[in-house]
């Protein structure tokens, strides 16, 4: 979707249409969540501190978040996602993979299938969405980035490998900033110049993620498009209007915090064995802290438990902080055991 929440406000608010928004933050606090089209070409992007995308765009419009409503179009986009294929790879509220090999329409170009997609989401959400086509799943998520917004591109087969080799590194998904300026460093600067470095060199400078470099580099992805939508983790944090200094300041912020967490698990019948503190400073410093049981964590009481043995094994903090998280990982679907009648073997 194009600048999703952003533009969700911008149609039910008609006098947002044409302005730059941000949703989320503030111009004292928080963190943007979304900025809009108008918004981004003074520079404001998500995860910009509010203070700082209010100093680039002046005229800058802040809009709450509403997550139920942006769930509620994210499921009516599924919908008609659902309509061509069964193969949906969910990757956020406004992001997804679809696997249109065989499609329940028998249409036979996944380019017609994204244009007929892209029309109905626009006459049933008034939004425009972009599509990418491509062969692969790395390919297809380079290509939905182009002719944004309300664009369509596709990478063909014949034409990948060349397409790659031009495109600088910092535009490869799953290069981050932090990457892609080590690589810039290293006179990596486009697909071309990270084709030339052998897998085990790519592992020496970069880990394990080095012989997915070396596969992109040269267009190949053979990750399968994964309907199961199986959660990772489970979470929630809060930026807070003024910084927090004290143990009880920051026990009362994660309150209800580990509230929504657990609210959240209890909805979902999901519990799990990792929990992960996440502290923000007030220097934008983020560290994170984690502890795991061996078994599923099925108690609120152990649950609060851990998290103030991870808050107070930390205090006291360098800095002041800014932003509390938990986050629950590991996790596990609780079934519920019934009553099963034992069988002897005679």
């Amino acid at each position: 979707m194009d600048a999703f929440y952003a533009s969700v406000e911008q149609r039910d608010n008609p006098a947002l249409r044409g302005k730059p928004v941000a949703v989320g933050g503030s111009e004292v606090r928080g963190v943007v969540s979304a900025a809009s089209y108008e918004a981004r070409k003074f520079g404001v992007f998500s995860a910009m501190p509010g203070k700082l995308a209010k100093r680039k765009c002046p005229q800058l419009i802040f809009t709450r978040v509403r997550f139920d409503v942006y769930r509620q179009v994210s499921k009516q986009i599924r919908e008609i996602f659902a309509e061509y294929t069964d193969l949906i790879e969910p990757l956020s509220l406004d992001e997804a993979y679809l696997d249109v090999t065989e499609n329940k329409l028998g249409i036979e170009t996944a380019t017609e299938i994204a244009k007929q997609i892209k029309e109905k989401i626009f006459l049933k959400t008034h939004l425009t969405a972009s599509a990418g086509i491509s062969y692969n799943k790395f390919l297809a998520k380079i290509a939905s980035d182009f002719n944004k917004p309300n664009g369509l591109f596709v990478i063909k087969p014949h034409r990948a490998e060349a397409f790659v080799e031009e495109l600088p590194v910092a535009k490869f998904h799953g290069v981050g900033k932090v990457t892609a300026e080590k690589m810039h460093k290293m006179g990596i600067m486009v697909g071309a110049d990270l084709k030339k470095l052998e897998v085990h060199e790519l592992v020496k400078y970069f880990g394990k993620v080095g012989n997915y470099y070396y596969n992109i580099a040269r267009a190949i992805d053979t990750r399968q498009v994964s309907g199961d939508g199986t959660r990772k983790s489970i979470g929630a944090e809060n930026t807070f209007d003024t910084d927090l200094f004290t143990l009880a300041e920051m026990q009362n912020g994660l309150e209800p915090i580990a509230n929504e967490v657990w609210r959240r698990l209890e909805r979902s019948n999901i519990y799990g064995r990792t929990v992960t503190l996440k502290v923000k400073y007030n220097n934008f410093e983020t560290i994170t802290r984690s502890k795991s049981a061996f078994q599923p964590i099925k108690e609120k009481f152990f649950f609060v438990k851990i998290v103030d043995e991870l808050l107070e094994k930390e205090f006291p903090f360098e800095n002041g902080v800014r932003l509390l998280g938990l986050t629950f990982s590991n996790l596990e679907i609780n079934e519920v055991q019934e009553g099963k009648q034992l069988t002897l073997n005679f």
